[in-house]
């Protein structure tokens, strides 16, 4: 009886401890999350994969956020805005949500929807651009996605002049999914592009040392292996007595 009291007792002091330490966590990661926008690349606020951030604005004005993203990462760039009141808008508006790399280069959406339209009515619109993944390495000449930072921007590209200024309120958010197995390239970058503000990924900025390329070269050599032997045992000779 008294093992179970005791076990009892150990038991409702760790839900205790946790009931009290996950507000705490919450709150730590509600801390780091930005609640202002940059105005142009140079004051582009820097957000954590995974975290959302948000800002007020007005309608018309360009907010930029900066985010990591490493070799072998797909990244996405998700951003919802909520639009002023209905009475107060005189027109539908189109949004619309840009990615730039390190070098400021304007980066190709694989997926989603960066470009929409909000009628009148909508309290809100959303725009997602999905990149292609993050190569280790390029050529000069061409625009792939490399290692370092990323530059989300969202503002309106038509609405009726007399909304320009309305107040509106912004959030962004930035995720990644690792693929480098699949992507995996020979070749390195010397150093992460414009990455001094933003934090890098758990996985590296150049990604992980595994990737599908060892599995299937050590499961080639294991089975390889097993052939020879098995052709060995099936080919020779039995002993003479």
């Amino acid at each position: 009886m008294r093992a179970q009291r005791t076990t009892r007792t150990v038991t409702a002091g760790l839900l205790t401890g946790a009931a009290l330490f996950a507000p705490a966590a919450m709150a730590s990661a509600d801390e780091k999350a930005p609640t202002e926008a940059g105005t142009a690349f140079r004051t582009a606020t820097a957000i954590e994969q995974g975290h959302k951030a948000t800002a007020d604005a007005s309608t018309g004005d360009y907010l930029y956020w900066q985010f990591p993203a490493g070799a072998g990462q797909k990244a996405t760039a998700k951003a919802t805005v909520t639009l002023p009141e209905a009475s107060a808008r005189h027109g539908s508006a189109t949004w619309q949500l840009d990615v730039f790399d390190g070098l400021r280069r304007r980066q190709a959406c694989t997926s989603g929807e960066q470009t929409k339209r909000a009628a009148q009515q909508d309290a809100s619109v959303t725009l997602t651009c999905t990149l292609r993944t993050v190569r280790p390495w390029s050529e000069r000449w061409a625009n792939d996605p490399l290692p370092g930072a990323y530059y989300i921007r969202i503002t309106v590209v038509d609405a009726p002049d007399r909304d320009l200024g309305l107040p509106v309120k912004a959030e962004a958010e930035a995720t990644a999914e690792d693929v480098g197995g699949e992507r995996a390239e020979g070749g390195e970058l010397g150093a992460p592009l414009h990455a001094a503000a933003v934090a890098e990924p758990d996985s590296g900025w150049n990604g992980g040392w595994f990737t599908s390329r060892w599995a299937w070269t050590v499961g080639g050599a294991v089975l390889g292996a097993l052939a020879a032997v098995g052709g060995y045992t099936l080919t020779r000779h039995p002993r003479r007595r």
